[in-house]
Parts: structure tokens; C-alpha cells; sequence
């Protein structure tokens, strides 16, 4: 893969943490250790782009092409163009989500609503159509990195019910639960504030991502999955003109 600079081998320098320009938008102390790959084949766009993602202390790689992409070491996230010379941007999200849970952010020219429901559907974790401030841009990697990073936290448990993200698994009175990886992260985001109400928005902005432009009924599919699975609809309670709440057992 080429790197942004001659002489730069990806993922294998520490990157030297700069003072914000900004101080009312303070970094995160532990970007520095974050590992970015951008896929992006435009210098015009990329250079200054993994310039502004150093500034803020993110360690930065760059693939020009698809290929140079998927042959890459695995990053903490990839910065994805759809337009690359040689595979589209689509199929490489794909191939990536095939092989890997590492967190996609497609950044690109193509706006229209397919191209965005196609991006989310194959695995992307946010989509964000250029142009675009830096700020929002970094803003959605922290986003997606807080909902994606293993948790540090053990089990969650109601009654009965037991979440495991770290081991990505659930269990209802020690039966192992067949769940997806959206209705795994509903159920989990529902358990972490048990008797809780919680927002269609909020629902969206943890569990599918900032911005959603899928069909709006995806939680009521996903919640009807969940109360099926869990053999009782009465574990997940609506609340009326708002989300959805766990009931505590």
C-alpha cells in the first residue's frame, strides 16, 4: 500500500499529539493511539484530509486504490470513498464487512439516497456525502468508535436475561439467543438502562448510526425479532409517542 509520505510504513509510527487550535473542542486524550485508513485516490482531497486527521492526533494511513485497501493491515476504522479506479467503493465495504468487524465510514461524492441505504445495508457504520467540515467528520469517528470499541464493562444482566458484549452473545435463563448483530446491539443498548425509555433517535444514533436513511420502521422490525426471540413481548415495553423500555423483571 502506499503511504501518505515516501519513507512512512502504515500503522507502524507513533503519531506526535499537536495542540488543538480549538480549545472550547478539546481532543480526546487517546485519539493518538486510534489507527485511521483513508481510501481515498483524489491528493487533492487526501492530502489535506490526513494532514487535518493528524492535527487532531489520529495515526493515519492511505490506500489510493481498492485493492490496496483490503491488503492493508486491519486500522481501528476506514475512511471509504466510492469512487477508487479499480474496485467500487460498495464492493470493497463488502469484502471488508465479510472478513472483519472493523468500523466503515464511507465519505463520498455520492449523495443519493440508494447509494446511502445500499452503504448502510452492506456494513458501513456511517455515511457522510462530501463536502463536509472536518470537525463533523472527526465528530462521526469518535461516534462510530465509542458505539463499535469492545466495551470494558462485564455482563449486563435483567432477571433472566444476560448481554455479553464483549463476547457478542446473550442468553435467557442460560439458552443461548440467535441474534443478529443489530438486535444483539438493540438489546444491549435497551439492557444497559433497564426500565429506561429510550428515543426512536437515540435507538437510531447508537444502534444504526448518526444518520439513518433506511426504512423508518427498522426498530419495530428489530424489536418484533427481539420479542419473538425472547419468547415474551412483554420484555420490551413500548412507550407510547417515544421508543421502547426493557421491563425490569
Amino acid at each position: 500500500m502506499r503511504p501518505v509520505r515516501a519513507g512512512r510504513a502504515p500503522f507502524q509510527r507513533s503519531v506526535k499529539v499537536r495542540e488543538s487550535p480549538d480549545a472550547a473542542h478539546p481532543r480526546r486524550c487517546d485519539d493518538r493511539d486510534v489507527k485511521l485508513l483513508v481510501v481515498e485516490d483524489e491528493d487533492a482531497i487526501a492530502v489535506p484530509l490526513v494532514e487535518g486527521l493528524e492535527r487532531e492526533g489520529f495515526e493515519v494511513a492511505r490506500a489510493v486504490t481498492g485493492r490496496e485497501a483490503l491488503a492493508a493491515g486491519e486500522p481501528d476504522l476506514v475512511l471509504l470513498d466510492l469512487r477508487l479506479p479499480d474496485i467500487d467503493g460498495l464492493e470493497v465495504c463488502r469484502r471488508l464487512r465479510e472478513r472483519s468487524r472493523v468500523p466503515v465510514i464511507v465519505v463520498t461524492a455520492r449523495g443519493e439516497e440508494v447509494d446511502r441505504v445500499v452503504g448502510l445495508e452492506l456494513g458501513a457504520d456511517d455515511y457522510v456525502v462530501k463536502p463536509y467540515a472536518l470537525r463533523e467528520l472527526v465528530a462521526r469517528i469518535r461516534a462510530v468508535l465509542r458505539r463499535t470499541q469492545p466495551p470494558s464493562g462485564g455482563p449486563m444482566r435483567v432477571g433472566g436475561l444476560e448481554v455479553d458484549l464483549r463476547a457478542r452473545r446473550a442468553t435467557l435463563d442460560g439458552r443461548p439467543l440467535a441474534l443478529t448483530t443489530r438486535e444483539l446491539d438493540l438489546l444491549a443498548l435497551l439492557a444497559s438502562d433497564a426500565g429506561a425509555a429510550f428515543s426512536r433517535e437515540r435507538i437510531y444514533e447508537e444502534v444504526w448510526g448518526s444518520r439513518w436513511f433506511g426504512s423508518p420502521k427498522a426498530i419495530d422490525v428489530h424489536v418484533a425479532a427481539l420479542r419473538r426471540k425472547l419468547g415474551d413481548p412483554g420484555w420490551i415495553e413500548t412507550v407510547r409517542g417515544l421508543g421502547f423500555r426493557l421491563r425490569v423483571a
